[in-house]
């Protein structure tokens, strides 16, 4: 059960997000178009949280990994899920696109 409930949160080992970037993981930050212009992580592709259902098939491979973003860690935790839950099996929820966008420094 607190297996399930680890995974079902995404948290547990932190992942280490800039070797993930450079095996090739793909950066989804899931706020709006707008939020998305004022700042985002250089190479990111936005995908408003709203419409991730209807780009699950543009996304490819279901082994390759991707990183969640947002702008506090919610709206790209239950992108996580989403995913997760459509058969994507490698997805990191990134957190805030700031403090990921640091740690990739």
């Amino acid at each position: 059960m607190l297996n399930t409930l680890i995974n079902i949160l995404g948290i547990g080992s932190k992942p280490n997000f800039s070797e993930l970037l450079k095996e090739g993981a793909m950066i989804i930050d899931v706020r709006t178009k707008r939020e998305f212009e004022t700042g985002h992580i250089p190479g990111s592709r936005n995908i408003p949280l709203d419409t991730l259902p209807v780009h699950l098939k543009k996304l490819g491979d279901k082994q390759a990994a991707i990183i969640t973003c947002c702008a506090s860690g919610m709206r790209s935790a239950s992108a996580r899920n989403l995913l997760k839950s459509a058969g994507f099996e490698r997805v990191y929820n990134g957190g805030g696109w700031k403090n990921l966008n640091n740690k990739l420094k």
